[in-house]
């Protein structure tokens, strides 16, 4: 049985584990790939829609002038456009182009072949299974926290 004492080390442990995990994954950029921040904004922008760099900017916490430089390098590599808010003509909305939605699915796409790659060369077949078996656990403990 599992006290309180194991639980903080297990959550230390998933920490220490995870956290590394994170950053590399983050940190697998193919060549011309983007950087962290503007990753960041176009997955946001990919999952919540168009919106204005002010809601950006908020969304990210940073600063209003930073969000309009990412911006601007985004939308300089066809990765989003801006167009006049239907709502407010003195504001833009930002929006992906085909472009930033195609760039975003590849880096996914890379990390996650990475990561198979691993798995496969580091795990045995009772491994993965026991890993497939403990995904659930760690959705339900993500949706927790």
């Amino acid at each position: 049985m599992v006290n309180e004492v194991d639980s903080m080390r297990m959550a230390a442990d998933l920490r220490a584990c995870l956290g590394p995990l994170v950053r590399r994954l983050r940190q697998v950029r193919p060549d011309g790939e983007l950087t962290l921040s503007q990753t960041s904004v176009l997955v946001r922008i990919d999952r919540e829609g168009p919106t204005t760099p002010g809601r950006l900017a908020d969304a990210e916490g940073i600063r209003a002038q930073s969000m309009c430089t990412i911006v601007s390098a985004l939308q300089e590599r066809g990765l989003v456009v801006r167009s006049p808010d239907p709502d407010d003509g003195r504001r833009v909305v930002v929006s992906l182009t085909a472009a930033g939605v195609e760039g975003l699915h590849g880096a996914r796409r890379e990390r996650a072949r990475r990561l198979t790659r691993a798995i496969d060369d580091e795990l045995s077949a009772a491994e993965r299974e026991q890993l497939a078996a403990a995904l659930p656990l760690l959705a339900r403990v993500v949706h927790r926290l």
